[in-house]
């Protein structure tokens, strides 16, 4: 008969590791390159292509909602990562940031 113990130490596996920053950054900036060029093609439609009025005004929607919904997309951090540090919860004995110079 095994007997379980109440206070084991919780395991993590790498699958279960968040992706970094820097992979977080960098997904997010393709996502705004990618809808960025899809409005540039909406624009480019939008003035060249000889097309019905309501094709016309789609293509102009999307020229000018793209850039608001790519801005929203890069911002949003992915779920799970920290927040950035506040000011109020840094470190106490870290220098003030309009203290930060040489020989003051």
């Amino acid at each position: 008969m095994k007997v379980r113990r109440r206070n084991r130490p919780e395991v993590h596996q790498v699958t279960d590791a968040q992706p970094s920053l820097s992979a977080d950054i960098r997904k997010r900036e393709i996502s705004y390159v990618i809808k960025m060029s899809i409005r540039v093609v909406c624009l480019i439609l939008a003035v060249a292509v000889p097309a019905p009025w309501p094709i016309r005004a789609l293509f102009i929607a999307g020229a000018v909602l793209l850039p608001y919904l790519a801005v929203i997309g890069a911002n949003e951090r992915a779920a799970g990562l920290p927040a950035p540090l506040d000011d109020a919860e840094s470190n106490q004995n870290e220098i003030p940031r309009h203290r930060r110079e040489i020989g003051s």
